[in-house]
């Protein structure tokens, strides 16, 4: 049976189980293909070793070339609460009802897939299971989107896409940022490891494609004065929250960090070499507290934020 989704799931204490040591938490080094020199990864359930033998499992179902691991547990940033992602490369005439009947024995009878789509042009669909109690999401990816999606990286290529959850939009390269990040599980036929070969060094081609990203910045910020003098706050909010953003993808592109999606965004640029000095700070002031009598001196602080990235840019 196919569930429409998303529908709503809690998370409670116990759902992620993750060993802590004084304030750093029990750490393990991980020797995992995708995780970055010196990265480590909080021991988290389930195991990698537990999640490999679910993934040698899915490329059994017809369809499913490859699995990965993905999200925060790949990156080494995982935290209390933290879900584990498994990317699902999946062909057009994948096998959905094999894989909900593995989704069944590995995450109990109430396990539950969608249809391909149902989620979203860009997050597709899966199924939020619990594997030995712990949450973990299979995420489908379509492989001929996934390498139009490396293509359009190495060649420089960004369109923006709408989805539910993401306010920026997602970037047409996203999937490829998956790969380059991604820790491959189950990859048979060698799909992932030549889509990463692709991806390595992170594409100039692709870092100057979001620095021209400054420009679109640029022009939205010069069609604020109206609607700012008017304290159309929500109008005036919603471009400066694209402003910072696109600040943040370029700061991430000259530092060649590959980027999966909005969430911890400025953070995440902040912490780039070669980011303006209080790149957060200035980043947050821009969005931070907006009234109608303060909303021209916001679009200012944008503009020259987005000054700020562009001569760090070029330094």
């Amino acid at each position: 049976m196919e569930f429409e989704g998303p529908v709503s799931r809690r998370v409670d204490d116990h759902s992620v189980m993750v060993k802590w040591r004084g304030r750093r938490g029990l750490m393990e080094k991980s020797g995992r293909p995708g995780l970055s020199a010196g990265r480590v990864a909080v021991v988290m359930s389930p195991s990698l070793a537990t999640l490999e033998g679910v993934a040698g499992r899915l490329v059994l179902v017809r369809g499913v070339r490859a699995v990965a691991l993905g999200g925060s547990r790949a990156r080494g940033t995982a935290a209390p609460g933290s879900d584990t992602d498994l990317g699902l490369y999946v062909d057009e005439d994948t096998d959905l009802d094999g894989l909900r009947v593995l989704a069944r024995e590995v995450g109990g009878p109430a396990a539950q897939l969608t249809g391909r789509g149902r989620w979203g042009p860009v997050v597709d669909g899966g199924g939020w299971l619990r594997i030995d109690g712990d949450p973990v999401d299979w995420l489908y990816r379509d492989v001929v989107r996934v390498a139009d999606s490396v293509a359009d990286a190495r060649a420089g290529r960004i369109s923006w896409t709408h989805q539910t959850g993401h306010p920026l939009g997602v970037p047409s390269v996203a999937y490829a940022a998956e790969v380059a990040l991604g820790v491959p599980l189950a990859d048979p036929n060698g799909l992932l490891a030549g889509a990463r070969a692709a991806l390595d060094p992170y594409p100039a081609a692709l870092t100057a494609a979001f620095l021209a990203e400054l420009a679109v910045a640029d022009f939205v910020l010069g069609a604020l004065g109206k609607p700012a003098a008017r304290g159309d706050i929500g109008f005036v909010a919603g471009t400066l929250h694209r402003v910072v953003g696109l600040c943040a993808h370029a700061v991430c592109a000259r530092a060649g960090r590959w980027v999966t999606n909005d969430k911890g965004l400025v953070a995440e640029a902040a912490r780039q070499p070669g980011a303006p000095p209080d790149f957060h700070r200035r980043a947050e002031d821009v969005l931070t507290g907006l009234a109608s009598a303060e909303l021209s001196a916001a679009v200012d602080r944008a503009a020259d934020l987005v000054a700020a990235v562009r001569a760090a840019s070029a330094a």
